[in-house]
């Protein structure tokens, strides 16, 4: 019982973590990657797709993404999307492919961004806390039931605490990577 409390409390804590991976993939730094692009959704014959699913999208160099459509009378929408994501981008299309320069970022965005990431990180601390209180419930109702003895329950809640430390460990880890990676010039 013990032990699926403890499996099931992991694989929750590693998916805060895949949350919050994707959270910073959406923050984007002045460097151009493909992911910044994963939340423009493209209307491609009166479905929305993501982008990544009607084009190839690549980075052509630091500051510039290609997106090449496989389709060329998706050109226009891929642009039409892009736009009305609202991600700050002005994309230019030659007719084969389109090219999405990536502005550089000031101090004042940069710091803005910082903001956004640390509040993105903490919300994955609390998921992390969160989940840490729910398997500390469901081991003192065992012991209420008296299923598990009073040892077991404090093994359990001292197991779930090192795990807690180590998953929020890692969330400070990777907040102050993207920190670097977006406060570096």
């Amino acid at each position: 019982m013990i032990n699926n409390i403890l499996k099931e409390s992991e694989d929750r804590m590693k998916k805060s973590l895949l949350s919050l991976d994707v959270a910073f993939n959406r923050i984007r730094t002045g460097r151009a990657h493909p992911s910044i692009l994963d939340s423009v959704k493209v209307n491609y014959y009166g479905s929305d797709m993501p982008i990544q699913q009607v084009a190839n999208v690549v980075v052509e160099d630091a500051r510039t993404i290609m997106i090449a459509p496989w389709e060329k009378k998706m050109l226009h929408e891929i642009e039409k999307a892009i736009m009305k994501a609202d991600l700050g981008f002005n994309p230019s299309n030659n007719g084969d492919v389109i090219r999405v320069p990536m502005p550089s970022l000031t101090e004042q965005t940069r710091r803005e961004y910082t903001k956004q990431a640390k509040a993105e990180a903490e919300n994955a601390r609390v998921a992390v806390r969160n989940i840490r209180r729910d398997a500390n419930t469901h081991c003192k109702d065992l012991l209420k039931d008296k299923k598990i003895s009073e040892d077991e329950a404090r093994r359990a809640e001292q197991t779930i605490q090192k795990m807690t430390d180590n998953y929020v460990g890692v969330i400070d880890k990777k907040f102050s990577e993207k920190e670097a990676d977006l406060l570096a010039i």
